[in-house]
């Protein structure tokens, strides 16, 4: 009885701690805030010794320099510029451009790796042997190099401007790249955009109740069909009664470059190239592990039932690979994202080129670099909360 009353009184009350280092969970808690303190204290030193250095060199701090006239001017950009604006509206260019190679650079990515992905596991030798061959090429050899091959193919393999590929009326190819016409500006663009969202939107909305419906009945809904008239049709009514407008905005050479319709600068082709082909040879070795880990059990069955080679790696095989392809294929989306910052090399305005400017004119360099990093942290995060959340969502729920 007294042996039993010292253990009692020894240990932790149920549900609680005993603050003793003895008790595990009071000692994680005890480590957990040293190591805190440690962080803070380290970071603490680092950054009152830096604000000491910049104030002994009479160095100004501090994010004022955004507000005032940048006074250089960017060659490409998503948003109205000039050199008349301001530091923090050349920062957002930077931004705006650095997403967009980013967002269809792993778009584009995706589609080529997919397809190479399964090309490598295809039964005939010859399309097995050139996404082979393919994949272990681009995958060794650097990314930067394979920007500057790229560059050099379209600098200096396309004629000057005055001496421009004219392939198809209205478009021309020239060592400043590629123009095209499009359409002129017309409210009714405007109303194709918001009829192409609410497809999307009635699209999501169809696709949840066929799901449910052939889940109750049996009976399947044809989504396919459906879907491709949503998204065709509700555009193509809003274009016809906004007016069914055809004026293009077609380019024309003025002086030493074209005016009017759109461009592909030769920069951003070859970012945009060279970080799709070598992000796309990853991916591609991400998909057919994905696949190659699916029993083969899964393709026998589907075979059994009657379906064909098509609808059993889009239906049965694929979506169980997912579960194993997307961890992955997040690091390939994330290093697609940095690897961006290679534009420098070849001229292109992303966010460190300009902000490399920047920080060059206004001495600002701490704050420069803090902002680079900050912004390539808060995409970087982004795209990983997004890719988390999509693993949950086609996780396997275990009864």
């Amino acid at each position: 009885m007294a042996t039993e009353t010292r253990t009692t009184q020894g240990a932790p009350p149920p549900g609680g701690i005993s603050f003793s280092l003895s008790d595990p969970t009071f000692r994680g808690i005890v480590y957990q805030i040293l190591v805190v303190g440690a962080v803070v204290l380290v970071g603490w030193f680092l950054i009152s010794n830096t604000l000491d250095n910049l104030a002994r060199r009479s160095i100004a701090t501090g994010y004022d320099f955004l507000g005032r006239e940048a006074s250089f001017g960017i060659g490409e950009s998503l948003i109205d510029y000039t050199p008349r604006d301001t530091y923090g509206r050349a920062f957002l260019v930077g931004v705006l451009n650095t997403l967009k190679v980013s967002v269809v650079g792993i778009l584009l990515a995706t589609i080529i790796g997919t397809i190479v992905g399964v090309a490598r596991l295809s039964s005939n030798w010859l399309v097995a042997k050139l996404a082979s061959t393919y994949v272990e090429i681009v995958r060794n050899i650097p990314p930067l190099l394979q920007l500057f091959f790229w560059y050099a193919l379209v600098s200096d393999g396309l004629p000057p401007v005055r001496q421009a590929l004219n392939p198809i009326p209205g478009v021309f190819l020239s060592q400043r790249g590629l123009r095209v016409p499009v359409p002129a500006p017309d409210p009714a663009w405007t109303a194709m955009g918001i009829a192409l969202l609410l497809a999307l939107a009635l699209t999501w909305g169809l696709r949840r109740w066929a799901k449910a419906r052939q889940a109750r009945t049996g009976q399947p809904f044809p989504t396919g069909w459906s879907t491709l008239g949503l998204l065709i049709g509700l555009p193509l009514l809003a274009w016809l009664l906004s007016g069914a407008p055809m004026a293009l905005d077609v380019p024309k050479l003025a002086g030493f470059n074209f005016v009017g319709g759109a461009a592909i600068s030769p920069e951003f082709f070859a970012i945009l190239t060279g970080l799709t082909i070598y992000t796309a040879a990853f991916i591609a070795e991400v998909v057919r592990s994905g696949i190659t880990a699916v029993n083969w059990g899964q393709t026998e069955a589907a075979r059994a039932l009657g379906l064909p080679s098509g609808p059993t790696l889009r239906m049965v095989i694929l979506p169980q690979a997912l579960r194993v392809i997307v961890p992955p294929l997040t690091s390939q989306y994330l290093n697609l994202m940095k690897n961006s910052s290679l534009a420098l090399a070849i001229g292109y305005p992303d966010l460190v080129s300009i902000a490399n400017t920047t920080l060059n004119q206004t001495g600002q360099a701490i704050e420069g670099v803090t902002m680079i990093m900050g912004t390539y942290l808060i995409i970087s995060l982004s795209i990983s909360i997004f890719m988390n959340w999509y693993n949950k969502r086609i996780a396997l729920v275990e009864r």
